[in-house]
């Protein structure tokens, strides 16, 4: 084995000029990963249903000196994924990365929710994952040098919620199986299969658990009794594990959910 990467072992991180496809990039995750790529110099295909949104991001992923292909379709169907992945191919000419950060969550007791949306749920989370997946690794299998498929995974997955999470408990815990599946399937192929695990981090739907007030000192303070860092996370708690997913560093990694989660699973 030769130890030239020894020479410049950052090198391992280098993703420039990869073409990376990011469903859901007009949420927080997504334009989070999708700005991060482009930052080391990735060409990106963003997916999602808010056109003007994702445009935004695309507009940030230029300036920030990527290149970017915009596509207005969540990854709902056969012929979306597809599309998406053509998106890639003609505009790139080829897949490297893909991540899928589209999702879905509805809170609800499960006396109290209604069966359309717990299928509603499982649709977005699970299936649309499987589906991305299919189309992106089919590419990549046809190119013949491997790839990397990072999936959007959650503490969740492993724990349960008291506060009404049954469908989104479920569905991650899906995303889960069908990471470590994959992860199997396509072990010789060079593609590698991994998942990205959160807890609670800064976005526009947490943001208020990080503000200082009643409500929040409280349910922070609780959640916070759990959590070995001590605190809640942050965008910038994503972007290493994200890198090393979507790079060479993790060539001998697939089928694991990496949780960025401060400690909270390891207790």
């Amino acid at each position: 084995m030769s130890d030239d990467f020894l020479k410049n072992p950052l090198a391992l991180f280098d993703v420039r000029g990869k073409t990376a496809i990011v469903t859901g990039a007009s949420g927080a995750f997504g334009a989070l990963a999708a700005k991060v790529l482009a930052g080391a110099g990735a060409n990106l295909v963003l997916s999602a249903s808010n056109a003007a949104e994702l445009k935004k991001v695309a507009d940030a992923c230029i300036a920030l000196g990527g290149k970017a292909e915009v596509v207005a379709k969540r990854p709902n169907s056969e012929a979306n994924c597809d599309a998406i992945v053509k998106a890639a191919v003609d505009r790139f000419g080829r897949v490297d990365i893909l991540v899928v950060a589209s999702g879905l969550n509805k809170v609800s007791k499960i006396v109290d929710q209604p069966a359309a949306d717990f299928l509603e749920i499982i649709d977005a989370n699970v299936t649309q994952s499987w589906l991305m997946a299919r189309a992106a690794g089919r590419q990549m299998i046809k190119q013949g040098d491997g790839g990397k498929v990072i999936l959007m995974s959650s503490a969740r997955g492993l724990l349960g919620h008291p506060a009404g999470y049954t469908a989104y408990c479920a569905s991650k815990s899906a995303v889960d199986g069908i990471t470590k599946a994959l992860g199997c399937e396509w072990g010789e192929t060079g593609i590698t299969v991994n998942a990205l695990g959160p807890t609670v981090f800064r976005s526009p739907l947490t943001q208020w658990m990080f503000e200082d007030n009643e409500r929040a000192n409280t349910v922070r303070k609780g959640f916070l009794t759990r959590v070995p860092k001590g605190r809640l996370g942050e965008p910038s708690d994503l972007a290493g594990p994200l890198l090393f997913l979507a790079s060479k560093a993790s060539d001998f990694y697939t089928g694991h959910i990496l949780y960025a989660d401060g400690g909270y699973t390891a207790g």
